[in-house]
């Protein structure tokens, strides 16, 4: 048992009575009434909050935490406490809900009126930014009687583990807006396409039955008689997702690293891949050839790529190209899509990488996605700071700084924009470098990720550039 703040309340003011009979004598008499009313409330609160139930447990509150087994990682998941009142009477419950520490949450309590026979359930929603089994703990629910003197703690519950897996909300998202042909909603673009959804296989003669529409009119003249073009079921193709597991992708946004962000961007693309008939696969490295998943389209398939992607975590080593251009080789024989998700921090380390990723996209069609910082480019166009005192530089024996030196800004503040516009220009320049060595490459920011992969995966494949 606890006591409440109405307890202190009613315990003060019968202390007050009680000392206000030594200046009025009368206001003694009614002191100890009301002592003896506050001791028989005391009494009968503690004895409704004891009294047992023929409800679950024989308890007079029970309460269940209702959540999925596994959740989300950065998207808001549902939890759910159902706090069911076995008492004849109605009560006000405080829950308090043990969520797992990495939330670092310290608002998960709800006061709520539960009528008497009744339940009631609280919603609430937690967002992860890490990958891995969290914890929860039990309910802590606070009960109190319509006196409202005391406080029963009730502990319910049971501790439940749920592990936290790449974002497969994101794919349901994108699974019912291509259902109801809206994802132009999320940014992905329509792109038209022409003709057959087929290959051109061979040319010949017009028999009866032919689709006119395949007639070639060009090889009819040339021929002198009807022919049409035969076409076939377009080919299945393979797309690869490779993920960087090295200390470049351990930068974080919004709480999460441009790991987590690659790993929800590479199942969305690797489920719209197999939605298109392609077929798709899963490489990871950092300082070695790490997991390899071969391509496929079978049923099952995504569940597998989510188990993988599961328990990656980044390293603090330098990553090996070198191993992951000997692995591509000896495992994956087909020409395929390569989607390499990794980051730069300058023209250096790209160049130092630069004869490997020629080296995949001699055989393969490699497509380089790294990263933007956008707080950076927020920082660029935002005013410079406001000159320091005794910040500006000034003539030889003068006090006075040098007009127009430095447009009244300090020398800090400029410094820091030039370093931070010469790194935004670098990364410009990687695009470019890129593309001259005959290299696609995706410069975006974390948050349009998934949303930039897919519409790049889809113009590549209009244009028959996998």
């Amino acid at each position: 048992m606890f006591l409440t703040r109405r307890f202190y309340i009613v315990a003060i003011v019968v202390i007050l009575c009680i000392a206000s009979g030594f200046l009025w004598s009368p206001m003694f008499f009614i002191g100890k009434i009301l002592l003896w009313l506050f001791l028989t409330a005391v009494v009968v609160d503690v004895v409704l909050l004891g009294a047992r139930s023929k409800g679950q447990g024989a308890r007079g509150i029970y309460a269940q935490r209702i959540l999925s087994d596994r959740f989300s990682n950065g998207d808001d998941n549902e939890v759910r406490l159902r706090i069911e009142n076995n008492y004849p009477f109605t009560v006000h419950v405080e829950v308090i809900d043990e969520v797992p520490v990495i939330f670092q949450r310290r608002d998960i309590s709800f006061h709520a009126i539960v009528p008497s026979r009744e339940a009631q359930t609280i919603k609430y929603r937690l967002r992860p930014t890490r990958r891995g089994s969290y914890g929860f703990g039990q309910i802590r629910v606070f009960t109190a009687s319509p006196l409202g003197l005391l406080f029963r703690r009730f502990t319910l519950g049971e501790p439940h583990d749920v592990k936290v897996y790449p974002s497969f909300l994101m794919l349901h998202q994108y699974e019912l807006l291509a259902i109801s042909n809206n994802l132009t909603e999320l940014g992905i673009k329509r792109i038209r396409r022409v003709g057959h959804h087929t290959d051109f296989e061979q040319i010949k003669d017009y028999v009866a039955g032919d689709d006119f529409r395949t007639i070639n009119w060009k090889a009819s003249a040339r021929r002198s008689k009807l022919m049409v073009n035969v076409y076939q079921d377009e080919r299945s193709q393979h797309i690869y997702n490779v993920i960087d597991k090295g200390r470049v992708m351990q930068q974080a946004f919004n709480g999460m690293t441009l790991l987590d962000y690659a790993i929800n961007a590479s199942l969305v693309l690797s489920y719209i891949a197999m939605n298109k008939e392609d077929r798709a696969g899963l490489i990871t490295f950092n300082e070695q050839f790490d997991t390899f998943v071969p391509a496929s389209k079978q049923p099952g398939h995504m569940q597998l790529l989510m188990e993988t992607l599961y328990a990656q975590q980044t390293t603090f080593g330098e990553t090996d190209y070198s191993s992951l251009v000997i692995h591509l080789n000896k495992y994956v024989n087909k020409r395929s899509l390569i989607v390499l998700y990794t980051n730069f921090s300058g023209m250096v380390s790209m160049k130092r990488q630069l004869p490997f990723l020629q080296q995949i996209n001699s055989r393969h069609r490699l497509l380089v996605v790294f990263f933007e910082d956008e707080q950076l480019k927020e920082y660029i166009q935002a005013p410079l700071n406001p000159p320091k005192k005794g910040d500006l530089p000034t003539d030889s024996g003068s006090k006075s700084p040098l007009p127009g030196r430095f447009g009244g800004v300090s020398t800090e503040s400029y410094y820091r924009h030039v370093m931070a516009d010469r790194f935004v220009y670098e990364q410009r320049l990687i695009v470019s470098t890129l593309r001259q060595h005959g290299i696609l490459s995706l410069l975006t920011t974390p948050q349009q990720l998934s949303v930039d992969v897919i519409n790049r995966y889809l113009e590549m494949k209009q244009r028959q550039q996998i």
